[in-house]
């Protein structure tokens, strides 16, 4: 089988090379999986450039997380999926050296989620990293459900900061499908419409709008959960944020806290990384997603506000740098045919 690896981190375009494998075999308790979009995410291309999240595994490695293909071979012990199964993928590269950026990987059968027939494979795809951060943003306030569903943020007022990029995006669709009202943020006209068109109740441009004074116009409390992308923020999410509230934050870099600003607003800050949830956490957010996919919660595509950037598995250091070039949307690598 075809295989994309990396022997040693460094550039895409210098440490990727596509080799042929053996097909690997599906042991007790596992699944084997035809894999048919394989996904690039941020994380990806900094475990590749040797400046991930550190996990133990050292190269040669095949990358990406995430992906979505076709059940093709099972264990001994796996009885609730079927050769054939449509299926989405998560965490194939999290402490393995087998990611997805390859025609099969092999992975525990909880790692592989069956998605009804008529589910594009470029949804399936798309979840992994994204969804289940988003998931547990949207989850992680003391007095809110440890697992979403229709009407579990009912009431719940939430700002998405970044509203175009692909966790904002997930944050967007599986709030909105919870029952929340949902504003975001954004730098440009373009990613206005791409936020709305992910069913965001209200944009906000902030290169353009006084945002702090706009979501005063919105609500008078300000909202209940902020899912956060940029440790910059925090001085305006502990402006507008409500009493009691929560800002999570999922991605790196130095924080600097107004501590007064948040004692006096009683407000708790939480870190989000995916990995290292715990096994319930993550066991709720996979379910979660996997029902809001089923039940049609969850789109993909610039109509859904995701625009989807294609590549073959021959061009996936192209894929790679487009991530690192901050693509706006999804990139996706083709591996094999969805049928």
């Amino acid at each position: 089988m075809r295989a994309a690896v990396f022997s040693e981190p460094g550039p895409a375009s210098s440490v990727l090379q596509i080799v042929e494998r053996d097909l690997p075999l599906a042991g007790a308790g596992e699944v084997r999986v035809r894999i048919v979009l394989s996904a690039v995410n941020p994380t990806d291309t900094g475990t590749r450039a040797g400046r991930g999240v550190p996990d133990g595994v050292a190269p040669p490695r095949v990358p990406n997380q995430d992906g979505a293909g076709v059940v093709d071979a099972l264990g001994e012990g796996v009885q609730d999926l079927e050769p054939g199964d449509r299926v989405w993928v998560w965490d194939a590269a999290w402490t393995r050296a087998d990611g997805t950026a390859q025609e099969y990987v092999v992975l525990p059968r909880h790692q592989v989620v069956r998605m009804n027939d008529g589910i594009p494979f470029e949804i399936g795809a798309a979840l992994g990293i994204p969804a289940l951060t988003a998931h547990r943003c949207l989850t992680l306030a003391a007095d809110g459900p440890a697992r979403l569903a229709p009407g579990a943020l009912e009431g719940r007022e939430v700002l998405v900061a970044g509203g175009a990029g692909a966790v904002g995006n997930a944050a967007i669709q599986l709030a909105k499908w919870a029952g929340a009202t949902v504003w975001t943020t954004v730098s440009s006209k373009e990613k206005a419409e791409l936020a709305a068109a992910a069913g965001a109740d209200a944009v906000i441009n902030y290169r353009e709008e006084d945002v702090a004074a706009r979501i005063r116009e919105l609500s008078e409390s300000g909202p209940d959960l902020i899912v956060e992308v940029s440790t910059a923020n925090l001085d305006l999410d502990l402006d507008v944020v409500a009493p009691g509230g929560d800002i999570a934050l999922y991605m790196g870099g130095d924080v600097t806290v107004p501590s007064f600003k948040a004692m006096v607003k009683n407000v708790s800050l939480d870190f989000v990384l995916t990995y290292t949830t715990t096994a319930e956490e993550k066991q709720y957010a996979v379910e979660a997603v996997a029902e809001a996919v089923d039940d049609g919660a969850f789109r993909v595509g610039a109509e859904a506000g995701l625009p989807l950037h294609r590549f073959a598995l021959d061009e996936i250091a192209a894929a790679h740098e487009a991530v690192e070039n901050h693509a706006v949307g999804k990139v996706l690598i083709e591996i094999s045919s969805g049928r």
